[in-house]
């Protein structure tokens, strides 16, 4: 029987199961309190009248039922007490924590604690429940041992009620074994082979905890450079990437995924042109996103079309030098064809360096969010702003006192999560404990411009972000100055940028950083980071190959309210994938309930420097480009992301990379796509014959279609034998097939096209090999001619992705990362 409908009395009144929650921590204590147990048997007996509660027809528990199940679970432990129980109503709580789907499947799949059997031993209360007590527990080295109850407290509602999420390696580790909380870590990479597989050794156990790990290959000598010790020649960085992504490849990140790099490459090193391309095949390197590391000496040249150095790392003296056209040029064609590499902005990186003393950055993490310096690593938290809106006489505004408390409280949680980290080097803990960087960020900000009523393509949106991300950095910065008052200082505040200031005594030398919050968004039900929103309505595939339309929730109540919701309207949005363009929606409703796929790659980099503005460390965020961009484009948004003061940036083109799928069903075919489901086909479709002449007789085509795009293919050629005739149906069978599970008709063009047979022929238009190259003719004639109209309805803005390796729905590209909107599969964080 489900908890919902069912009560149970306690000594100061009746509670409702159905709205609040069975916490067997409470319960053992409570137990702990009134009998002679120890912890394990208290926790033993909770979950087995917490099962029998659950289990019972009645629908009201008294105390007395409580307690001869109580009674019960203490004789099979081998007590004998007749104390009555005691039961209280704050032994449960309210329950905040509602999930979705999605969620539940996340927190099963990678968060909750397993046996060695692989069977959950923990529900989603006892996991934030674990990370509370745990993070809380570092408040023994400053405070009285009553502030440690009072902390977990805050740490478990901030978390249960989803308005505060740490990162993914805090939630998977905190109060287990492995002990590992930080996300980020940038290690060195030096020019000598120990030192490149001491790096690789550590970049395995962080990849096992968790975290994500970022190198700078710029140390290494560059190829076929002469190594001394044994005469050879070097093999230069790219060659030791492929090493490290091989090793990646070998272990899970959390036992659930394989570990994320970032590769960096300075673009003054003489191996610059073959890192660039080093991504050019979807296949290489696909462990590591890999940016390239832009001076200011870079871009000056290239302002001036001039020639710029190249500097061997062994003795930084110049070897030679590029043309920084040329290297632009390659640099924005590789991220046009597949979104690698993206580029960082190194020089700026450095000039927000807090401790500059004790080195240079050179790398950030796989998203490119946290430069660090080597050896160094970050926690990370990001707020809910969904959930910081109030309603008052003037009206829906952000709820920035409410705010001020969550920021207070989260950056003393990330804080205290530096205390209770184990990290995998006594060099990384030096480093992190003697920096106490944190970085405390955002989700959930499309959602608070729907409940706002702004577009995220306005002035007003960016003015929003400024003001929300401007505040939340004034505070963090209090509290961390707060903190260091009564904590001390970072352990290397003398040699921070911070020592001039006599007045201030900050905690941490960074507090803010606008991180991937991949699964972080969906266990809280809001949008992800600083990112529009990917779709407003979507058609998920659930068990038996039903269909379920999921819809954002704020959309859903406005049109309600508006009165003109429906099933129909919603299943159209979700083909559509957008609103813009359906009349029947109000505009100024499509105004402000825009996807990512509406958006003006302009705007992205606007939004994105608006939060970089008020951000120590940097963004990570996605500029989606529509698929008939073009490399000029690219290039103007490197330009503007440099001219804004985003510290790096990252692009993806729709459809740049390979094998797709979409997930807006009805769009599959029209935006080249792929999709392993085949779409069943209707009972009646129109559609055209073509008589075309082979060398081996007339072919008919025949092509049926499915709003406007090729759906089936029939072919039959007269007077042949029944070899010809069979080997031509099956050709038809199978182009169906292709085109039916979503094949874009382009591709299946180019397999066609070409192909020579026995006796080829002349034909209006040219020579046709075979009845293979015929049926393509026929094809792309009709689909892929420049004017044809269907032609350029491919190529609309939209946000494809690769395919999903666990469920093989959309992988959308965001925050800098592949993420899948469907199961919750992110490559990142």
């Amino acid at each position: 029987m489900s908890q919902v409908g069912k009560f149970i009395v306690t000594e100061d009144g009746l509670v409702d199961l159905g709205q609040f929650l069975w916490d067997d921590d409470l319960f053992a204590e409570s137990l702990q309190k009134d009998l002679p147990v120890e912890l394990k048997q208290a926790l033993d007996i909770s979950q087995s009248v917490r099962n029998q509660v659950f289990s019972a027809d009645n629908h009201t528990i008294t105390m007395p039922l409580i307690d001869k199940m109580v009674k019960n679970a203490l004789t099979e432990c081998g007590l004998a007490i007749d104390t009555p129980i005691r039961l209280r109503k704050s032994i449960f709580n309210k329950n905040g924590l509602i999930f979705s789907d999605n969620a539940k499947r996340v927190l099963e799949r990678r968060y909750l604690k397993k046996n060695v059997d692989g069977e959950i031993t923990e529900t989603p209360t006892h996991m934030f429940r674990r990370v509370a007590r745990h993070i809380a527990s570092a408040e023994k080295n400053y405070a009285d041992a009553g502030a440690v109850s009072r902390v977990e407290e805050t740490f478990y509602q901030m978390m249960t009620q989803q308005k505060f999420l740490p990162n993914s390696p805090t939630l998977m580790n905190a109060g287990r074994k492995l002990g590992q909380l930080a996300a980020c870590f940038v290690l060195p990479v030096d020019d000598s082979l120990d030192k490149i597989f001491d790096s690789l050794k550590c970049a395995a156990l962080i990849h096992k905890s968790g975290g994500g790990t970022g190198f700078s290959f710029t140390r290494l000598r560059p190829r076929n450079s002469n190594v001394g010790s044994t005469g050879g020649v070097a093999s230069g960085p790219v060659s030791f990437m492929k090493i490290f992504n091989t090793a990646t490849e070998q272990v899970k990140q959390g036992g659930t995924r394989r570990g994320a790099n970032m590769g960096v490459l300075r673009v003054d090193h003489p191996d610059i042109m073959e890192f660039i391309h080093s991504k050019r095949d979807n296949n290489d390197l696909n462990n590591f996103n890999i940016s390239v590391a832009i001076t200011d000496k870079f871009m000056k040249a290239l302002a001036k079309n001039d020639a710029y150095k190249l500097i061997d790392p062994r003795n930084n003296k110049p070897v030679g030098e590029n043309h920084a056209s040329d290297i632009f040029r390659a640099l924005t064609e590789q991220a046009w064809k597949n979104g690698d590499p993206g580029i960082i902005f190194i020089d700026r990186i450095n000039k927000d360096n807090p401790t500059p003393k004790l080195g240079e950055m050179e790398s950030t993490n796989p998203c490119g969010e946290q430069p660090l310096l080597p050896l160094e690593a970050c926690n990370l938290g990001s707020i809910n702003l969904a959930l910081f809106i109030k309603k008052d006489e003037d009206g829906v505004q952000v709820d920035f006192e409410a705010l001020k408390k969550l920021v207070w409280d989260a950056v003393r949680f990330l804080d205290n999560a530096i205390d209770k980290s184990l990290y995998p080097l006594p060099e990384i803990d030096q480093m992190v404990k003697g920096n106490r960087k944190v970085g405390l960020g955002v989700m959930g900000f499309a959602d608070m411009l729907f409940q706002l009523n702004i577009p995220y393509n306005s002035e007003q949106a960016l003015e929003t972000a400024e003001q929300v991300m401007g505040f939340i950095q004034t505070e963090s910065h209090a509290a961390s100055v707060a903190l260091g008052k009564q904590r001390g200082a970072f352990k290397n505040f003398k040699e921070s940028i911070y020592n001039e200031s006599q007045d201030l005594c900050y905690r941490n030398a960074t507090t803010t950083t606008i991180a991937p919050t991949g699964t972080l968004s969906i266990i809280a039900n809001c949008s992800s980071g600083i990112e529009p929103l990917f779709a407003l309505s979507f058609v998920r595939n659930v068990m038996d190959n039903d269909k379920l339309t999921e819809v954002n929730s704020y959309f859903e109540k406005v049109v309600k309210n508006l009165g003109f919701y429906s099933p129909e309207l919603m299943n159209l949005i979700a083909q559509k994938g957008s609103i813009k363009d359906i009349d029947e929606i109000p505009q100024e409703i499509r105004d402000v309930f825009v996807t990512a796929h509406d958006i003006s790659p302009e705007w992205h980099i606007r939004m994105q420097a608006s939060f970089q503005k008020y951000t120590d460390n940097a963004v990570s965020k996605t500029v989606n480009l529509p698929h008939d961009a073009t490399v000029e484009d690219v290039a103007k948004i490197y330009q503007l992301a440099h001219d804004l003061g985003c510290k790096g940036v990252t692009v993806y083109r729709d459809g740049s990379k390979e094998n797709q799928v979409l997930s807006f069903s009805s769009e599959n075919r029209q935006h080249g796509s792929t999709d392993k489901n085949v779409v069943n086909r209707p009972d009646t479709l129109e559609g055209f014959t073509t008589r075309v002449i082979t060398g081996l007789g007339r072919l008919y085509v025949t092509v049926t279609e499915l709003e406007g795009q090729p759906f089936e293919v029939f072919a039959t050629i007269g007077k042949s034998g029944r070899s010809t005739t069979a080997k031509t149906e099956a050709i038809g069978r199978l182009i169906s097939l292709a085109l039916r599970s979503g094949v874009p008709v382009e591709i299946i063009v180019g397999q066609l096209k070409g192909i020579g047979g026995e006796h080829p022929v002349f034909q209006n238009g040219g020579l046709v090999l075979s009845i293979p190259d015929a049926i393509s003719r026929v094809l792309e004639e009709r689909y892929l001619s420049n004017g044809n109209d269907n032609s350029k309805r491919r190529q609309t803005n939209s946000i494809l992705g690769e395919k999903c390796p666990e469920c093989q729905q959309t992988i959308s590209f965001e925050e800098g990362c592949m993420k899948c909107h469907f199961c919750g599969f992110t490559k990142c964080g």
